[in-house]
């Protein structure tokens, strides 16, 4: 397993450097300190020193640097103690945001993220973006950035930088989808300078599932340091999260529940090969199982899958068994990815949250089949962020590279 990111930046910060190297992790230190105080109150300058293990004098020096680049803000006075000057609280400057955008195969999402990881608005907008030109998918996502951009603008909010999460699998670095069947797109390069020109610091392309695992992430308990993030949309994706870090493999394959073969001689998968879980567990797969095709041309897969909640709460069959054969499936795939990942915790978002009354007896039943021996460690929970999950983990990510590096905007 390659090394985790964490011990890689502990290494590299221990490792000896020049004055500017020094500064640089200090800024990022006592951002950090600030940064931790969260909702908890706000630290004097003499808190900071105490807390970094930095002098006074350093302190107040890049504090002036967090306060210029925006990062930081000053805020009321308290006292340090009985006696003495009262002094300045600092807090994250909460007028800073990061804006996290997502591309699915029913909808355009984006909302914006300030820099303690909090969704302040975001936007939901139903399109059909399977086979569609991908020039035309970020021309629509870009009118809903600009939109939002001119709300954050009046009020006073400052997008540092962005994200975007994709159904498929990415090359970040290029900002490249490699392959995304259920969109139809295969070897796109993407065209982000036309989501958020010119960000203040990077954007960052991703994985949705691998992004909603992050954001997961930050919902679990501290002894929640390994999980598998499983995403049910028209696809399904896993986010896999090892000690505490996003883990994606060499070519960044890890975690895709969704292709895992649980029929060898089952339907065949958008992927190109046959009997995935997708073939059953999918929400498309759902819906024909349950014989809810469109009845009009006009009708769209969300209102498909309105009438499929409505079968399931009077118990109609096929919509019934439907859900329930999907549930075995994902027992079975859920059962060999605990296994093989050695993880005890897996936590279902998207449409397998909202099936989950209907969802879960099969699906528990199904793992106590095949794997009776680690059933009863297995926590199987559902997320709660629904359809923000990919883009606030995105744009979190972003926060988190900003908090760790704040000399990108020190100028």
């Amino acid at each position: 397993m390659r090394q985790p990111a964490s011990s890689a930046r502990a290494a590299a910060s221990s490792a000896p450097g020049n004055v500017g190297d020094v500064r640089k992790a200090n800024l990022a230190r006592v951002l950090s300190v600030i940064a931790g105080t969260g909702d908890a109150g706000r630290l004097s300058r003499a808190d900071i020193a105490q807390r970094s293990q930095l002098t006074k004098a350093s302190v107040s020096s890049l504090v002036a640097d967090l306060l210029v680049a925006g990062l930081a803000i000053e805020i009321g006075v308290h006292r340090d103690g009985e006696r003495g000057r009262p002094s300045v609280g600092l807090v994250l400057n909460p007028a800073r945001c990061v804006m996290g955008m997502e591309i699915n195969v029913d909808y355009i999402a984006a909302g914006l993220v300030d820099l303690s990881g909090k969704l302040l608005a975001h936007e939901i907008r139903p399109r059909t973006n399977h086979r569609s030109n991908s020039g035309e998918v970020l021309a629509a996502l870009g009118e809903l950035s600009r939109n939002l951009q001119e709300a954050a603008q009046s009020q006073g909010l400052a997008i540092l930088g962005g994200a975007l999460a994709v159904p498929g699998l990415v090359d970040e670095e290029q900002f490249t989808v490699l392959q995304a069947p259920n969109l139809g797109w295969e070897g796109q390069d993407l065209d982000v300078a036309a989501l958020l020109p010119e960000p203040k610091t990077r954007f960052r392309l991703f994985n949705e599932a691998n992004a909603s695992a992050l954001a997961q992430q930050q919902l679990m308990e501290a002894q929640d340091r390994d999980f598998l993030f499983v995403s049910g949309e028209v696809g399904i994706g896993g986010g896999l999260i090892i000690d505490a870090e996003l883990f994606v493999g060499p070519q960044g394959h890890a975690g895709e529940l969704g292709h895992v073969v649980i029929a060898p001689d089952g339907k065949a998968c958008s992927c190109g090969g046959r009997g995935c879980l997708e073939t059953v567990a999918g929400q498309e797969a759902i819906l024909a199982a349950a014989n809810l095709g469109a009845v009009a041309d006009s009708e769209s897969r969300q209102e498909r899958i309105g009438r499929l909640y409505q079968a399931l709460e009077t118990g109609a069959e096929p919509a019934v068994g439907a859900v329930a054969e999907a549930g075995k499936s994902l027992g079975i795939a859920v059962a060999s990815a605990m296994r093989l990942y050695n993880v005890s915790t897996v936590v279902f978002g998207g449409h397998f949250a909202a099936l989950e009354q209907w969802l879960r007896p099969a699906m528990e039943a199904s793992l106590q089949v095949h794997a009776p021996s680690i059933a009863a460690q297995a926590r199987l929970l559902c997320s709660p962020l629904g359809q923000t999950g990919a883009l606030v983990g995105a744009a979190r990510s972003v926060v988190g590279d900003l908090l760790e590096a704040p000399h990108q905007l020190v100028g």
